[in-house]
């Protein structure tokens, strides 16, 4: 049997996975890095990405789980991976038709903002939009 590392990824909402696995990859906020089981302890802030789950499989590594995550933060320690996101959803259910929606909607909110704070707000929308897109391309 494969050695696995404990992973949570937790969202406001929900425990959204809570599983051991063989390697998880995770977009932080200075590059993806990948977590295997006895990795260094670390804390790392995430960007918009995809978390990949991966499985072995005949000796190859193969895409199990991919979830799309807007920002948060990931605490490694050598038995755990647990995600702090602020949204998470799979990658499966995210739609394009939706997310091209959301993206318009952001554009407008920037274009009707009335001072900074919502002008922030509606750039780091549409970072986390275009984020979405990107993932459902690759």
């Amino acid at each position: 049997m494969a050695e696995t590392i404990e992973f949570d990824l937790v969202a406001p909402e929900a425990v959204i996975l809570s599983q051991p696995v063989e390697l998880v990859v995770i977009p932080g906020a200075d590059g993806d890095f990948g977590v295997l089981p006895r990795h260094a302890p670390m804390i790392a802030s995430l960007r918009p990405g995809v978390i990949t789950v991966f499985d072995r499989q005949g000796g190859n590594w193969q895409p199990k789980d991919r979830i799309f995550v807007g920002a948060g933060f990931a605490e490694v320690t050598p038995e755990r991976v647990t995600v702090l996101a602020e949204d998470a959803v799979p990658l499966a259910e995210l739609d394009r038709g939706t997310v091209e929606q959301e993206l318009k909607d952001a554009r407008e909110d920037l274009q009707d903002a009335k001072d900074e704070q919502e002008r922030l707000a509606a750039r780091r929308a549409i970072a986390v939009t275009e984020a979405k897109l990107a993932a459902l391309k690759g």
